[in-house]
């Protein structure tokens, strides 16, 4: 039980950590009806707390929150994050690609399975999964209902990511 509360509690600060309240919706226009929308060229990231090459932008709702939220995020080349997971199903479709995505505890960038732009993946709630880019930048765009969190295989390292070899 006590496990449970800390894993509970590490994901509760991960998802406080992950958005800050500058980023959200960024970029976005909503009229006087309700809609939203974000059109190219308008785009305002942010940076990823604690990871370099790795930019975010929230285009509705709020991670941190009960509810739906759409995120996008951008990682540079070479750029992937370490092994981890959330403790909700995350869908993801890739924007601009390859992306590259890899399941399991251990960090193996050759083993990652390479996803075009166009691509979608399902990362299940509390499947520990890594991603990212290899050669070129990459955009995906994630929905999920939150309250989101991100949970570290290595709480050591942190969300230090990681900087692939020639990058």
């Amino acid at each position: 039980m006590i496990a449970l509360r800390r894993l509970a509690l590490v994901a509760a600060l991960s998802a406080a950590a992950i958005v800050p309240g500058s980023m959200l919706h960024a970029g976005t226009n909503t009229d006087d009806k309700g809609f939203v929308t974000l059109m190219p060229g308008n785009e305002e990231w942010s940076d990823y707390p604690g990871i370099n090459g790795i930019k975010i932008m929230v285009l509705e709702g709020n991670p941190r929150k009960a509810g739906p939220y759409v995120i996008r995020v951008k990682f540079g080349p070479g750029t992937m994050s370490m092994p981890h997971s959330h403790p909700e199903d995350r869908l993801v479709t890739v924007i601009k690609g390859p992306w590259y995505s890899g399941k399991g505890d251990n960090f193996e960038p050759g083993s990652t399975e390479p996803m075009p732009t166009g691509s979608f993946m399902k990362h299940p709630a509390g499947a520990t999964h890594y991603d990212g880019a290899k050669d070129t930048e990459v955009i995906v765009q994630i929905a999920g209902i939150g309250p989101s969190g991100t949970v570290f295989v290595k709480p050591e390292l942190g969300n230090s990511g990681n900087s692939l070899p020639g990058k």
